[in-house]
């Protein structure tokens, strides 16, 4: 699949008009629909919000648990409205029910309450009392604007481009990488500069070149670092070893400090051992797996969890060489890290950040 022409370098961070509210609550994403809007549903099983506060009817209760270490909001019925973990900036919501699909790639479906969106600080037990959270959650409880499930559909296949002010693309259809020389693999290594066609300033002051041929062009790392980082602001490093936040590779993000590791590497390595129990994973979660013998022990892939589609299997999102780009699709397996396919038997990992 050849790549697009880049735009003209930029020597400065491109400020995104990124503050918006989505204009659509179902993903429903087709290649000849480049330049119009995602198709709409409507929204079912809206939970009873008062005026568009976030603030549901009823009793609620604030509630510890362990295993992690989290707090959770219950509403009256004891049902669970939101999950904050500790030392994680990922909080999920409850929210109006959502339909997310990739008809081009798979038949799969995941229907979901649960939105995934980024606080300006890590949870820690007692913030609910904090002025900051209870600013953060008024604002975001009950809100339809685009959370980290909205922004990653949005490179998909088929997905319609978004430009910001200054007229670059930072969202649509997005490739895996270039070709190798040898026509059969794809060139890796693709961050989300290359993805935008500019140069970029991470906070250490580390300037990154895009390269034109991989212009369009996100790897698995480098979905995460556009979803999670550049449209979510989480701090992102420059690579692995230089600055602060969340690093340049699947191996660098499993074994970092950031966030909270919920399953850990375990077993010998390089392989390591197949997690027997996945029960503890949250939408919005990291995923590591282990593919490649040629990298030793490293991670070679992440994705995004984004929870049980309609057939009651734990689906993700991530950016794959066998199709091209960002998919919840079932070129070169399903992606599922239940049963006995492909990437649920090289599973190893997750981390919540």
């Amino acid at each position: 699949m050849p790549l697009k022409k880049k735009r003209p370098v930029l020597h400065a961070v491109t400020v995104l008009a990124l503050l918006g509210a989505s204009g659509y609550l179902t993903v429903e994403l087709r290649k000849d629909e480049q330049d119009k809007t995602p198709g709409t549903q409507a929204v079912i099983d809206e939970p009873n919000l008062e005026n568009g506060t976030g603030q549901q009817r009823g009793k609620q209760t604030w509630e510890r648990l362990k295993n992690p270490a989290r707090t959770i909001l219950r509403g009256d019925n004891g049902q669970i409205l939101a999950t904050f973990t500790d030392r994680a900036r990922t909080a999920t919501l409850r929210g109006p029910s959502r339909t997310f699909s990739e008809p081009t790639n798979t038949k799969s479906k995941v229907i979901s309450e649960d939105w995934v969106r980024l606080m300006p600080e890590p949870w820690a037990e007692g913030a609910e009392k904090e002025q900051w959270f209870k600013d953060w959650f008024k604002e975001n409880y009950g809100s339809k604007k685009e959370d980290l499930f909205a922004i990653a559909f949005q490179y998909v296949t088929g997905a319609p481009v978004k430009k910001d002010a200054q007229g670059i693309p930072y969202a649509g259809d997005a490739v895996f990488g270039p070709f190798k020389p040898d026509g059969v693999d794809r060139l890796e290594q693709n961050d989300f500069y290359d993805y935008l066609g500019i140069s970029y300033t991470f906070r250490d002051g580390t300037t990154m070149a895009a390269r034109k041929e991989r212009y369009r062009a996100l790897d698995c790392s480098g979905f995460i670092r556009m979803v999670m980082g550049y449209r979510a602001r989480y701090p992102l490093m420059a690579n692995n070893v230089v600055g602060d936040g969340l690093p340049r590779t699947a191996n660098g993000m499993a074994r970092s400090k950031v966030g909270v590791d919920i399953i850990k590497i375990q077993g010998p390595g390089p392989w390591y051992t197949r997690p027997t129990n996945i029960d503890v994973l949250q939408p919005g979660d990291l995923l590591f797996f282990k593919m490649d013998h040629r990298t030793a022990d490293h991670m070679d892939h992440v994705a995004l969890y984004l929870g049980l589609d309609t057939d009651g299997h734990r689906v993700f999102v991530s950016s794959r060489k066998e199709q091209n780009g960002p998919t919840i699709g079932d070129n070169g397996g399903v992606s599922r890290i239940d049963g006995n396919g492909f990437y649920a038997g090289l599973f190893r990992s997750a981390k919540r950040l």
